[in-house]
């Protein structure tokens, strides 16, 4: 089941409108807006830098924007809402920014482009690709989460995952005495054959679209030769750069020149020069655990094209699980797909405390035994079930976004994890889950949980009256770089005293 917003209306249009109106309306209402008044399903806001009020319908993924004028309440199409909220952010803030807003209409025609796509396409049998191809609305809390850099959607339907794709990786060539690498690449040797004096890089088709410069010049002198594609399809994930192919059981993560979400996704050089000691690190922090990292084992690249050519090699699934297990993305269960045992669950307080049991302890453990932050958000975590789609086992990923405290301070670590496991992670699990099985409260649960950890700050965590919230529409407002968080209080729902057996 899809547990994305209802659409408004029949057309295509406004199901596009819908499903594009609620993460940008998420953010205001987290961000700007300041509760006034409402019953039932109607929850109204005044918008403090116009003065106006503004009601949505629903909580989770809010839905049917109005604003009051003159007496009486008028509905917002995406349109409208975009520039309601580009002149509610030129007042609070006193900038103006060109970029956001068009990226919040292109990410609303994304949204018109995948679900058209979807409606074409079958969805894959594997339940964890699926899981991983399930995200039309996204991330929840982003104003433009599906945006696309701005291209005719032809350029780039053919390698999205909402559009249920898979498609063969190119294989280059670089000449061997221009090849870089670190850490285990002997995955990438494997796809194919180089010729003498060269040495094999796939490479996502996307991006070599995207390149020019010196990357284009490189054909033509022979640093770099094109070796066809691979025999077999590549599946994206939800970080859509990334892909995994199953009869390889490998993933492989690309650099893409083009900003999604907060970030051009690039394989950064500062990044893949500090991969090695942060999976390192990670890797010892899971060593004998049930729960399990997936390793990113090495990158290789080409000297002349560092970053834009990068492919990292990311271990497969198949090592790590516990047998009989089924692995899933945590943001699929939240997002909603065919089969998500979140929406089947027959005992939803059993389930619940199963995913707390597999999910919690792991990322406090590394944090608390061995200084190290993952960032166990909803697309970085996946949950494995039993056969009777009960979770048994996390995996974790992404070397990229894990944090060692040893680097940050323990209290900005601590935030960081609060953040990703509690607000971006389990918060969310839980509103899906009790939308899905109306009465079950599930805090009580995760306070018990969480309680039973003995870390100085859970204390804390379970006591204050709020919790961090990352302020992704000011964030792409003003400019900031992607990595810089910013935190607003957001009501702490763990903060409750916990009803006695």
């Amino acid at each position: 089941m899809d547990l994305s917003p209802p659409p408004d209306g029949d057309g295509p249009a406004a199901r596009a409108d819908s499903y594009a109106a609620a993460p940008l309306l998420n953010c205001l209402l987290r961000e700007l807006a300041v509760p006034v008044a409402g019953s039932g399903d109607l929850r109204t806001y005044r918008l403090p830098g116009t003065g106006r009020l503004l009601r949505v319908r629903g909580t989770r993924r809010p839905a049917a924007p109005e604003v009051s004028a003159s007496g009486r309440w008028h509905r917002l199409g995406h349109t409208e809402l975009v520039k309601l909220v580009t002149e509610e952010l030129r007042r609070h803030t006193g900038l103006s920014n060109h970029d956001l807003p068009a990226e919040m209409i292109d990410s609303r025609e994304a949204v018109a482009a995948l679900l058209a796509a979807r409606a074409r396409a079958t969805a894959p049998a594997d339940p964890y690709l699926r899981s991983e191809q399930s995200l039309v609305t996204g991330h929840p809390y982003h104003p433009a989460p599906k945006a696309r850099g701005g291209g005719p959607a032809a350029g780039w339907l053919p390698y999205a995952p909402e559009a249920y794709a898979s498609f063969p990786l190119v294989l280059l060539g670089v000449r061997e005495d221009l090849a870089v690498e670190e850490g285990d690449t002997s995955a990438l040797d494997a796809l194919g054959q180089a010729p003498p004096g060269y040495r094999l890089l796939p490479a996502h088709p996307w991006q070599l679209d995207l390149v020019g410069g010196e990357s284009a010049k490189a054909f033509a002198d022979g640093r770099l030769v094109r070796l066809g594609t691979t025999a077999f399809d590549a599946w994206p994930t939800a970080a859509i750069r990334t892909v995994y192919a199953p009869d390889r059981d490998l993933f492989l993560k690309f650099s893409l020149d083009v900003r999604i979400t907060n970030d051009i996704r690039r394989l950064w050089r500062h990044d893949l020069e500090k991969r090695g000691r942060t999976d390192a690190e990670a890797t010892r922090a899971f060593a004998g655990a049930s729960a399990a990292w997936l390793s990113d084992r090495g990158y290789r690249t080409a000297a002349f094209a560092f970053e834009e050519l990068a492919v990292l090699v990311r271990d497969g699934l198949h090592g790590h699980l516990l047998p009989g297990s089924t692995p899933l993305l945590a943001a699929g269960l939240v997002e909603g797909f065919a089969g998500s045992p979140l929406a089947a669950a027959p005992d939803p307080a059993a389930w619940w405390a199963a995913y707390l049991r597999a999910v919690v302890p792991p990322a406090l453990a590394a944090f608390a035994a061995h200084g190290v932050v993952l960032e166990a958000h909803l697309q970085n975590t996946l949950v494995a079930v039993d056969a009777g789609g009960l979770p048994v086992q996390a995996l974790f990923r992404d070397a990229e976004g894990v944090r060692l405290l040893a680097d940050v301070g323990r209290a900005a670590g601590w935030e960081r994890l609060v953040y990703t496991l509690v607000v971006n992670h389990l918060t969310e699990v839980a509103a899906a889950l009790a939308e899905h099985h109306p009465g079950l409260d599930p805090w009580p649960a995760a306070r018990r949980e969480l309680a039973r950890h003995d870390l100085p700050e859970i204390a804390g965590l379970l006591t204050s009256p709020t919790l961090p919230g990352k302020t992704n529409l000011l964030l792409r407002w003003t400019g900031a770089d992607g990595a810089a968080a910013r935190y607003l209080p957001l009501p702490n729902p763990l903060a409750r005293p916990v009803p006695q057996p």
